[in-house]
C-alpha cells in the first residue's frame, strides 16, 4: 500500500506591511457598518481632453497625464459641497475637517496598494494635502512626486498623515466594480474603475459610441446613508461632465 505523498504547499511567512493591512481591514470591517453604492458616469470629454493634451504635458512637465488627476478635481470639488463625506466618526463625536486631504494607492511590485507602516496599529498612505486647492496640473505633479517617494522609500510621515478621503484608481489594473474598505477613521473610500468603450442611445434617438467608467463608494453607514452618499456621486458626476476642451488644466 502506497504511502500519502507529503504536501508541497510552500509557506511563507507575511510580511510586515501584510501583517499590518490584514490587522487594519479586519478591525475595520468589524467595527464599521460598511455601506456601497455604484454609479456610472460618461467621461468621454475626459479621454478626449486628455488624448489632446497629454503629448505637449509629457514634454513641458516631463511626466505622464493620466485621467486620474480630473477625477481628483471633480472629488475635491463635490466634497466642498458634501463635508459629512468628509468627516470621521470618533469616540467624542462626529469631526468635521477643515482640510481636504486625499489619501491615495501607490503600487509596488509586492503590493497593489502600499500602506506606509509608521506606527503598529495605523496604515499610513499618500496623501495629498489641501487637494481642492491644487489645479490638475498640481494634482499630477503631487501624485507623481508621492508615488516616487513610496517606491524609493523616501515618502516621509507628513506625506502619509491626515488623510481625511480615499481615492482608489481601482481601474489601472483593469477592475471595472468593486468593494473598497474603509480606512479608519475615515468616513468614505471612491474607488475609480477602468474607462470602457460602451454603445449608448443619446437623447435624440440615435446610437453612439461613449467612454463610460463606475464609481464605486463605501461609506461608513454611522455617519452617512445612501441619500447623502447618492448627492454626492451626482455631483462628482455633474464635475466630470463638466470637463471640455477649454478646461484650464494649470
Amino acid at each position: 500500500m502506497s504511502q500519502p505523498s507529503q504536501s508541497q504547499d510552500q509557506v511563507t511567512p507575511a510580511d510586515g506591511i501584510r501583517k499590518a493591512i490584514a490587522k487594519q481591514m479586519t478591525k475595520s470591517y468589524q467595527e464599521i457598518p460598511h455601506a456601497w453604492m455604484m454609479v456610472e458616469a460618461d467621461v468621454t470629454n475626459i479621454v478626449n481632453l486628455r488624448n489632446h493634451l497629454k503629448d505637449s504635458y509629457q514634454d513641458n512637465e516631463g511626466i505622464h497625464l493620466s485621467y486620474f488627476p480630473f477625477f481628483v478635481k471633480a472629488v475635491t470639488q463635490a466634497l466642498k459641497q458634501h463635508p459629512l463625506l468628509n468627516a470621521s466618526w470618533q469616540e467624542d463625536g462626529i469631526h468635521y475637517h477643515k482640510d481636504i486631504n486625499l489619501s491615495i494607492a501607490v503600487a509596488t511590485e509586492d503590493h497593489l496598494y502600499v500602506p506606509v507602516i509608521k506606527q503598529a496599529d495605523h496604515l499610513y498612505v499618500p496623501v495629498i494635502k489641501q487637494a481642492d486647492r491644487l489645479s490638475i496640473n498640481g494634482i499630477a505633479h503631487e501624485i507623481d512626486r508621492l508615488a516616487q517617494a513610496v517606491k524609493n522609500g523616501e515618502a516621509t510621515s507628513q506625506d502619509m498623515q491626515g488623510g481625511t478621503f480615499t481615492v482608489n484608481n481601482t481601474g489601472v489594473f483593469g477592475s471595472v466594480q468593486s468593494m473598497g474598505i474603509i480606512n479608519p477613521p475615515q468616513a468614505a473610500i471612491l474607488q475609480v474603475e477602468s474607462i470602457k468603450k460602451r454603445l449608448l442611445v443619446s437623447d435624440d434617438g440615435n446610437f453612439k459610441m461613449a467612454d463610460m467608467v463606475n464609481l464605486c463608494l463605501s461609506i461608513d453607514h454611522r455617519l452617512l446613508d445612501g441619500l447623502e452618499a447618492g448627492r454626492f456621486l451626482q455631483d462628482v458626476v455633474h464635475n466630470l461632465a463638466q470637463f471640455s476642451q477649454e478646461t484650464e488644466i494649470y
